[in-house]
């Protein structure tokens, strides 16, 4: 049963199958929209005025959204992305399995905030945005342990900032987490939730 209100089903400007997932499973009716766009380029400018982690994954929500509210006008469209902040950088996704090891082994032994950003737009507009942070503190990891996490949890972990899923075999590198599951799954799902409420699109 939906209990999406709105006429025409919400809109989702991403390709991520974890974030489709949490909005089914919360009852809406949603489809997947997404759109290309030079994340990089959006970051490095964003970086270049000022902002911080949590402010370039707002960006980067925003930026997803209004680029899909263009192509589908009088839809409601959400933007959501992700960044992860690390010892004073930010880790993109790995471009492959060495560059995944390379990444649990920057992250290994140590805390990381992972920022999950979030815009919803109708024609071109910005109706909500918000983000929300969690702090994920990382098991000391050895190459052994590696080896076999890389074998099991296989190429797919090059999807994740981070090299891992936690809602899958990466939860065995963590040994603490503070803060909402939804968010580390990228998505401030409550939030946008109570956003929806009040709006009167969700029952």
């Amino acid at each position: 049963m939906s209990l999406w209100r709105a006429s025409d089903p919400l809109l989702l400007a991403s390709r991520s199958a974890a974030r489709l997932d949490m909005l089914r499973n919360a009852g809406l009716r949603v489809e997947a929209r997404p759109v290309e766009l030079d994340e990089r380029a959006v970051e490095d400018e964003a970086v270049r005025s000022g902002a911080a982690p949590d402010d370039v994954a707002r960006v980067l929500a925003r930026e997803k959204a209004l680029a899909a509210s263009r192509l589908v006008p009088g839809r409601v469209v959400l933007g959501a992305d992700q960044t992860l902040a690390v010892a004073g950088g930010v880790l993109h996704k790995p471009a492959d399995l060495d560059a995944a090891r390379d990444q649990l082994r920057k992250l290994s032994g140590r805390a990381h905030v992972l920022h999950s950003g979030v815009a919803v737009v109708r024609d071109e507009e910005v109706l909500f945005e918000d983000v929300d942070s969690a702090r994920l503190v990382m098991r000391d990891l050895s190459e052994d342990f590696l080896d076999s996490y890389l074998a099991e949890a296989g190429p797919q972990v090059i999807s994740s900032v981070g090299a891992y899923q936690i809602e899958g075999h990466g939860v065995q590198l963590f040994e603490a987490v503070e803060g909402s599951h939804f968010t580390i799954l990228g998505l401030p799902l409550l939030k946008v939730l109570a956003y929806f409420r009040s709006e009167g699109w969700v029952t």
